[in-house]
């Protein structure tokens, strides 16, 4: 495979032969049944059909889905064609439905999708799991559009096993930016606080997400995935829906995210990814993860609107 050539400021993911060569040796190939412990903290490199026969009953608390689309889509040399509504549909199941085994009884599930697929998500998810709300995140990236509205956003549908579930609102609040700073009768501002940064108030999170920064080139957490999930926006799932030390499970792992995020905010992980380099990818950023936590717009607690952590980053060591 030929290395493709950065620009000096381009931080995009690189490995060489040799790094290559020695995260294929740490990678869980799966050929016969696994124990929770063995699969704690793991990157299981084969296909989701035959690993799922190795895995073991009511293991994960939180599970992130992200799927393939119903697109057209080159993931490193394996393509997933556009399918009918219907057969899209039927593949979702036919994965979907082995996948609730693994669920603890107060597990939670969220699953990603676009507009063109996300109606047969809520179709599939809907017969297996409670399903408590849908998040609309902007996803502020691609062309525009002359005939039809330019494709900006996705949805997360947020499903349960039951009706109790851990959920800490208080661990995802955002910092917006007060840009109508009123005050008290006493002159103190109400429900703001002035800093040297500026003026901010902290808010409950909505299911309509416009904070969300897609990895690009300048970004250390950036790879050559094509669809890769910014850590920002798995952070707040996990942050919301599992306590630490949780065991979280992605079975379309692609280049890590999921795992990372989970790694950097103190949980367990476990992961499953067809792909080999993708894999390769995951366990560098694993690595690099172990000297350095930060997640881009997460700071101090809360999560900060696009653009307005500047000054914070630059103070970090």
């Amino acid at each position: 495979m030929a290395e493709k050539k950065r620009a000096p400021r381009n931080r995009t993911l690189t490995l060489t032969p040799e790094e290559r060569a020695e995260y294929r040796q740490e990678l869980l190939v799966p050929t016969g049944k696994l124990s929770p412990e063995a699969l704690t903290d793991r990157v299981l490199n084969g296909d989701l059909y035959r690993v799922l026969d190795f895995l073991p009953d009511a293991f994960v608390d939180l599970m992130i889905i992200d799927p393939p689309y119903n697109l057209d889509k080159n993931f490193n040399g394996l393509a997933f064609g556009s399918l009918k509504n219907d057969e899209y549909t039927a593949w979702l199941e036919s994965w979907f439905s082995r996948l609730m085994r693994l669920l603890k009884p107060e597990a939670t599930v969220y699953l990603c999708g676009d507009w063109k697929c996300s109606a047969a998500e809520f179709l599939v998810m809907s017969r297996h799991l409670k399903v408590q709300n849908r998040i609309i995140w902007q996803r502020e990236k691609g062309r525009g559009a002359k005939s039809n509205w330019k494709n900006c956003c996705e949805d997360i549908w947020f499903g349960t096993v039951s009706s109790r579930y851990y959920f800490d609102v208080d661990s995802v609040k955002m910092k917006r930016r007060v840009i109508a700073p009123y005050k008290q009768e006493n002159g103190q501002p109400k429900d703001w606080e002035e800093s040297a940064d500026g003026r901010f108030r902290v808010t409950f999170p909505s299911n309509f997400w416009d904070d969300i920064s897609i990895p690009y080139w300048s970004m250390p957490e950036n790879t050559d995935h094509p669809t890769q999930k910014p850590e920002k926006l798995i952070a707040k799932l996990i942050l919301a829906s599992s306590p630490e030390g949780a065991m979280v499970f992605d079975p379309f792992l692609g280049s890590g995210t999921t795992a990372v995020t989970a790694k950097k905010l103190g949980r367990h992980f476990c992961g499953v990814e067809l792909n080999e380099e993708y894999c390769c990818w995951c366990l560098a950023r694993l690595k690099k993860a172990e000297t350095d936590r930060n997640i881009q717009g997460y700071s101090d607690g809360v999560f900060w609107e696009r653009n307005t952590l500047t000054e914070q980053l630059k103070k970090k060591p």
